[in-house]
């Protein structure tokens, strides 16, 4: 069986009636699966359903379309989705798939085929429409060079149809996942949720563990007990390791004395938690790790204090870099008369803080969303502040989900220990 499905169908369809409002006259919207991706030999690398499929469906499988096509002369062809057709086959080798009554039920929609009819179907409704939208992936920080499903299907209609006016569904995606709905935010609660118990439930557990590979399987199984997934790999960085941005490997043995910074959320029902915290991995912070985990602290607490919706998210992440260089200053690893003397294009503080404050955070870790608007009420941002000395190899990071409004901000988190006396407490 598919995992928990926190949203209703009617969720689904006021996010295709919001799509709707958007489109041109007389134009068809058409949205793929993600592919299913070769991996070696005959194994295939676990399925990720698109995410703006997913947002107007709740449709979590392989091989399905939808298209929208709201002026269409049939009625039939207003919505259709057109899902993987099952067999006795399927079921034995592959298990579960959606019958037709199941899609109906979970997207809304009522007309619902197989798969096998969607060619014929879309080729008939192409004659009678002027405009196409295609769901590329247009993310601000994709930087892939491969094929995938979406982008295919663009160049083969293109072909069929050079005609027609070609539309981006993108700029309408990203405006609307920008904005959470309740359901959407209490659905991030319960991802954040689970991780934060996950969380607290590892520091009562570190002493067990002996390297950083345990620990990942101990949060992957809580998430798992839980009926989530790992939004993405996790990072368990202990030592020199706390200062690789992205560090994946997660097999250094445990040494007492170091520190170990942990950035890992879980996935569900398919939207993203984050969370980064850094802890001792003796149980007890040594006074230099105390001095860099509190002004690490001081700089998550001050952008939190300032993020709401009269800013961008650039222009917090702005305001947060300028904090940390403050802070930086403050502790002695920079100095004041160099700062102010600094090449703009390469301020100092990058040696120490090399990424930025925060993102949007929904049905993907980076969530798509336009950083130079104001963040709008009900947007979800990470904050994220870090100082990495590899001279000390010592990396502090910390982290936790926001959400925006008016008035300052919502954390999601707000019940995960975060202070230096709340984690040793637990760790003892």
């Amino acid at each position: 069986m598919k995992r928990p499905l926190a949203l209703t169908a009617e969720f689904f369809k006021g996010r295709r009636d919001a799509f709707i409002k958007n489109m041109k006259p007389n134009s068809i919207a058409i949205f793929h699966s993600g592919d299913v991706f070769h991996k070696s030999a005959d194994a295939n690398f676990s399925f990720f359903q698109n995410p703006d499929t997913f947002y107007l469906t709740g449709i979590d499988q392989e091989e399905s379309i939808l298209i929208l096509y709201p002026d269409a002369p049939n009625p039939l062809w207003k919505e259709a989705l057109f899902i993987r057709e099952t067999s006795e086959h399927i079921k034995v080798w592959e298990g579960f798939k959606y019958t037709l009554n199941e899609a109906k039920t979970i997207s809304g929609i009522t007309s619902i085929q197989w798969n096998k009819s969607v060619e014929s179907t879309f080729r008939t409704m192409m004659h009678y429409a002027d405009h196409v939208y295609i769901n590329l992936n247009e993310h601000d920080r994709a930087s892939y060079d491969g094929d995938y499903m979406d982008l295919r299907k663009l160049r083969a209609i293109q072909r069929d149809f050079p005609a027609h006016k070609y539309e981006r569904s993108a700029p309408i995606m990203a405006k609307m996942r920008m904005i959470k709905t309740d359901e959407e935010i209490q659905t991030m609660q319960l991802a954040a949720d689970i991780t934060t118990q996950t969380f607290v439930k590892l520091l009562k557990e570190m002493k067990h563990f002996t390297s950083e590979h345990e620990v990942e399987a101990y949060i992957l199984y809580e998430f798992h007990k839980n009926k989530a997934i790992q939004a993405y790999n996790s990072i368990i960085a202990s030592g020199q390791n706390s200062c690789i941005l992205h560090y994946n490997d997660n097999n250094r043995p445990l040494i007492k004395g170091d520190i170990l910074l942990m950035d890992f959320g879980c996935s569900y029902s398919n939207y993203a938690s984050d969370l980064s915290r850094t802890i001792p991995v003796g149980g007890r912070f040594s006074p230099r790790q105390k001095q860099i985990y509190t002004a690490t602290l001081d700089v998550f607490k001050a952008a939190k204090a300032i993020a709401n919706t009269s800013l961008s998210l650039m222009e917090w992440n702005t305001e947060g870099k300028k904090l940390m260089e403050e802070k930086l200053i403050e502790i002695g690893l920079l100095d004041k008369t160099e700062v102010k003397n600094q090449d703009p294009n390469n301020p100092l503080y990058r040696k120490y803080f090399p990424h930025g404050l925060g993102h949007y955070l929904g049905l993907d870790v980076h969530d798509i969303g336009n950083h130079y608007l104001k963040m709008p009420e009900n947007s979800v941002i990470t904050n994220e502040p870090g100082i990495y000395i590899w001279s000390e190899n010592l990396g502090i990071r910390i982290e936790n989900d926001l959400v925006v409004k008016s008035n300052g901000v919502f954390d999601l988190m707000e019940n995960c220990p975060i202070e230096i006396e709340e984690i040793e407490d637990l760790m003892n």
